[in-house]
């Protein structure tokens, strides 16, 4: 045996100790704000008058979904703080930051939050990049695991790609500048492309769906793709193009064949592949979303399954159910998946 691996050896497996001694700390403490902090109600809003066309209304609002460490840069711009990662630019948080503030004034006549939703809107415009295949993104600069899945830097999402759709569609509406939709028109090019081929099309069997998390083994997770097909909606409303159209009506048929597998007993939602149940906001904003389009569409299937996963359905044993099954399974999934 040769001696000088001995201390390499014992130097790994210390290294490897000490870096989940100290993760434990942040373990513990997330493990138990899940806990105790877990409410079945949460705070999410169907926008009815968003489902009219040309609207500018976004489809749901919440003064607290996607907000916790989020701040603002010196020029207003969102900016996500992560425990790994640091202070970064997320293009989710950001467009979604300009359909909150937007929503805030239309409810309340608020200078400011139009104000903030111009700022997030150039941020948009000033950070698109032009891919030699045509296709406009707004990559993430930092790397990402979700479950079994490494995502390396510079990558994409099918929900970003949505959203960021989604607010210049209604930039537009507000100022009738061309450049926003054409911007757009490039954007949804990556729901066409393969996830290998750079893109976030996957999928299940001869099935579309639209990835969240575009790598290998796919995450699937379900609020990602759903906004993504709102952004889909939008654009193909603002354009009346039948193949914008045609992109969103293959990603809810996908979405059809594929909900028996987000679906637990018919009262609560899966993470995606990750192996265990959403957390109340996660399934909330499931079902919200998932009503928005059965609204849209005016399909049954997914309006019945919309229908049982809301919360005021639920009997005393079936909230005993949901928080054991969610504690049992999020608590197994830290063990088993990989984190950042």
């Amino acid at each position: 045996m040769n001696s000088n691996a001995l201390p390499s050896a014992k130097h790994q497996a210390m290294s490897k100790v000490g870096a989940v001694m100290r993760q434990l700390p942040w373990a513990v403490s997330a493990m138990m704000a899940e806990l105790i902090q877990f409410r079945f109600a949460y705070p999410v809003e169907f926008v009815e008058e968003a489902t009219t066309p040309g609207s500018l209304h976004y489809y749901l609002f919440s003064d607290k979904l996607f907000l916790d460490n989020l701040d603002c840069d010196e020029a207003g711009v969102a900016v996500r703080n992560y425990r790994v990662q640091g202070r970064q630019y997320n293009p989710v948080f950001i467009a979604w930051w300009a359909l909150v503030n937007l929503e805030r004034h239309l409810k309340h006549s608020d200078p400011q939050g139009l104000n903030n939703f111009h700022i997030q809107v150039r941020w948009l415009m000033d950070n698109a990049v032009s891919r030699p295949d045509g296709a406009v993104v707004w990559p993430y600069e930092f790397d990402w695991q979700e479950g079994r899945c490494h995502l390396r830097s510079p990558w994409i999402s099918a929900m970003s790609q949505g959203l960021a759709v989604s607010a210049l569609v209604r930039a537009h509406r507000l100022t009738r500048n061309p450049a926003f939709l054409s911007l757009c028109e490039r954007a949804v090019k990556v729901f066409e492309i393969k996830v290998v081929d750079g893109g976030v099309r996957t999928y299940e069997g001869p099935h579309v769906l639209y990835e969240e998390y575009p790598g290998y083994p796919l995450a699937r997770v379900l609020d990602g793709f759903l906004f993504s097909l709102l952004g889909l909606y939008d654009l193909a409303v603002e354009l009346q193009s039948l193949r914008i159209r045609q992109l969103f009506d293959e990603g809810v048929d996908g979405l059809k064949v594929k909900l028996a597998d987000w679906n637990y007993r018919s009262k609560w939602s899966w993470y995606g592949t990750h192996g265990y149940l959403c957390p109340p906001h996660y399934h909330r904003l499931n079902g919200t979303l998932l009503h928005i389009l059965a609204c849209l569409t005016g399909d049954e299937a997914l309006k019945r399954t919309s229908l049982q996963w809301r919360q005021e359905h639920l009997s005393v044993f079936d909230k005993s159910e949901i928080f054991l099954m969610f504690a049992l399974t999020k608590n197994l999934a830290r063990l088993r998946l990989p984190r950042n």
